[in-house]
């Protein structure tokens, strides 16, 4: 598997970087996670768009769907793009709303992951672990069924014990770290002790700090981060156009 970082902050885009968006590959499997705001600009300097082989989505936060409206226009308008199969677009069926809006005539369908766990998607079998987060959000592993790897998002998430054993033995965790320690057991985001201590009660192999803040000493989060997790356990940022081997 190959996991390259296409946006990384949390809540909105700041100095140009944009919000959660993430490209995995793995035998010519192109997966869009989340699509936040910038994720097409970024999307276009690692892969045609149009290459895409589905989408899947943590929730509907505006920070992790934003660019999916203008992604259904590109697949829609490209010149040249009539023969294009429909995009399949994976998300929760619990928010009728925006669930529906994932469905475009002739462009992309919706697809609710719940129906099926573990889900079958290309390479990968994928579950799904609800969340803590103020509307319904799913953590995602993924099992690359070839290897046996594993790679855990959590999505956005408070402080929730079910992470460690949904995370366990993962060889690459990608955290949503929005806070910094001290703020534990907030009703949204980890903070970076937590993240921490997830990576280490799930003997993770390597944690991502990803929905990173704005404003703030990100050296000091991955610090805390790294104390909480124990020096076994590599902790590191997610930057725009990063990619990790997984």
């Amino acid at each position: 598997m190959k996991l390259t970082v296409l946006g990384c902050l949390g809540a909105y885009p700041y100095q140009g970087q944009g919000t959660t968006s993430y490209l995995l590959e793995a035998d010519d499997f192109h997966l869009l996670i989340d699509a936040g705001s910038t994720t097409l600009v970024q999307l276009e300097k690692q892969l045609d768009p149009l290459a895409l082989d589905a989408v899947i989505l943590s929730h509907y936060h505006f920070d992790h769907i934003a660019d999916l409206g203008v992604l259904q226009y590109y697949w829609q308008l490209f010149p040249g793009n009539k023969k294009q199969p429909i995009l399949p677009i994976y998300g929760h069926g619990q928010d009728a709303m925006h669930f529906n809006e994932l469905t475009m005539p002739n462009v992309s369908k919706g697809i609710d992951y719940l129906q099926e766990q573990p889900l079958d998607l290309g390479p990968f079998s994928v579950t799904f672990l609800r969340t803590v987060h103020p509307v319904i959000c799913y953590a995602m592993r993924f099992l690359e069924k070839k290897t046996g790897k594993v790679f855990v998002f959590t999505g956005d998430s408070g402080y929730l014990e079910e992470l460690h054993e949904f995370a366990s033995s993962a060889d690459l965790l990608l955290a949503d770290t929005y806070l910094f320690e001290g703020q534990e057991h907030h009703p949204a985001h980890l903070t970076s002790k937590e993240a921490g201590q997830l990576a280490k009660q799930a003997k993770a192999k390597q944690l991502i700090l990803t929905h990173l803040p704005q404003v703030g000493d990100l050296a000091l989060l991955v610090q805390q981060a790294q104390r909480a997790a124990g020096m076994e356990i590599p902790v590191g940022l997610a930057k725009i156009s990063q990619t990790y081997k997984i």
